[in-house]
């Protein structure tokens, strides 16, 4: 079976489907989803431009999902430990691009927040 049918496979099932396929991988395997994405060292970058706002302190930032990726599961996951919606909610959010997924937050934590989804495979774009 090529990744390609496999792929097919998985964007034809439902979401609770989807959460009961992952749950057995991390058994079979012994492994965890969480383990996958690489522990953050510095989340510099986006907190330190300024750009040409005096109060950076007061800035609030908008984080949008512009692709998914390769690996939704992976992301849809992140999306639902980041905001703490059902998986439902997090699936039409992968599903819906651009996506908006988290709004008012400040410099840091929307870096944060980019560095979890790029890990686990989205492209993210900080507004």
């Amino acid at each position: 079976m090529a990744k390609e049918d496999i792929l097919q496979q998985i964007e034809e099932m439902s979401v609770k489907d989807l959460a009961d396929l992952v749950e057995a991988i991390e058994e079979r395997f012994n492994v965890s989803a969480a383990m996958a994405a690489p522990v953050a060292v510095a989340a510099a970058p986006a907190a330190g431009g300024a750009e040409g706002e005096a109060g950076g302190a007061a800035e609030t930032l908008k984080v949008v999902m512009t692709s998914a990726g390769q690996k939704k599961i992976q992301v849809i996951k992140e999306i639902k430990e980041i905001t703490g919606k059902g998986l439902k909610e997090c699936k039409e959010l992968a599903d819906s691009l651009p996506a908006t997924i988290k709004e008012n937050v400040n410099a840091d934590e929307a870096a944060s927040i980019k560095e979890k989804l790029e890990a686990a495979g989205a492209e993210i774009e900080l507004q």
